[in-house]
């Protein structure tokens, strides 16, 4: 990568470096921007051996990241990218004032449906944007991601009332530094509706990759279970529709070839679940599902794996 690609620009703090802000957070960092790294457990390992991401399209590390143990050393930053899992979302009211300024940007990087609302009570004044993932991408060990497929974002501006934004200055300038790292950029006019589609793809696969204990692939493979996502996907998009958010039904078709040719994944609902951590079922399940029964819609394939997955959520060490 070229190391020149972004010259002076803003400052950048990843909250939560796994495999999704540590990923996002080392492209920056290698195109010339100004990033630091917040850090749990991971601290004194990237301390002492920096941050690797093995990557498709190239191995590259930091050897010595700016890095922060919590927010009492944090330095405030233009923007702060929010990639904590949000079953961590109650730490954002202590995360948040220390890791932005008060005229910052902060872009939620989180799966799920209402998120921006929880980053703005956190930080009145601050300007929020939503950031959806199309990303491959696992955290292996300290300090050390491996990134697997894909890697485009779509950005958008959050709006408090829920209206589509339009493509505002500070959409367009965190998707350009975004850009000049080598990361393909969608520039969304309407965040919910973008978040709606994203949903189109995260419902049906997390869930069942839970469900079944197995990989995307073969959930692809195996007729039954491919018919029965594409089914969620199409209920996904009738609860979009009703509230508000039409989604085209050729976008389910788009994302199946997607994951057709998508590298053997678990995503990282199935690794929460399988080392017994808490899984993202609110947000993704929960929330969308409610807004939607709210609306008139009737959604009994999402919510048969809402209520699977809770069971399951419940049943976890």
């Amino acid at each position: 990568m070229d190391d020149a690609a972004v010259t002076a620009g803003p400052s950048y703090t990843i909250i939560g470096t796994g495999a999704l802000g540590g990923y996002y957070g080392a492209r920056l960092h290698h195109a010339g921007a100004d990033v630091g790294f917040l850090l749990n457990t991971d601290y004194e390992h990237v301390r002492e051996h920096g941050l690797t991401v093995e990557s498709v399209d190239g191995d590259f590390s930091i050897e010595r990241p700016r890095i922060y143990a919590g927010t009492d050393t944090l330095e405030p930053a233009d923007v702060a990218l929010v990639c904590l899992k949000t079953t961590h979302n109650h730490l954002l009211p202590e995360l948040l004032p220390a890791a932005s300024r008060p005229d910052g940007v902060v872009v939620v990087m989180q799966n799920g449906l209402f998120m921006e609302d929880l980053a703005a009570a956190a930080v009145p004044g601050r300007t929020v944007l939503g950031a959806m993932a199309f990303l491959c991408s696992n955290k292996v060990g300290p300090g050390h991601i491996r990134h697997l497929d894909y890697g485009g974002i779509r950005v958008g501006q959050y709006s408090a009332e829920g209206r589509p934004a339009g493509l505002t200055a500070a959409v367009r300038s965190v998707g350009a530094v975004f850009g000049r790292a080598g990361i393909h950029v969608d520039l969304e006019a309407d965040l919910l509706t973008a978040r709606w589609k994203k949903l189109v793809w995260n419902v049906p696969y997390n869930g069942m990759c839970v469900v079944h204990d197995t990989t995307t692939d073969v959930l692809m493979n195996a007729p039954e279970m491919r018919a029965r996502c594409e089914s969620i996907m199409y209920e996904v998009t009738v609860a979009a529709a009703a509230c508000g958010r039409p989604v085209d039904p050729s976008f389910v078709e788009e994302m199946m070839t997607t994951t057709d040719r998508m590298a053997s994944y678990k995503p990282s609902m199935l690794l929460d679940y399988r080392a017994g951590r808490p899984m993202e079922v609110e947000a993704i399940y929960g929330n969308p599902l409610r807004a939607a029964e709210a609306a008139g819609a009737s959604c009994p394939l999402i919510r048969e794996l809402y209520e699977q997955l809770c069971e399951l959520g419940r049943r976890s060490p």
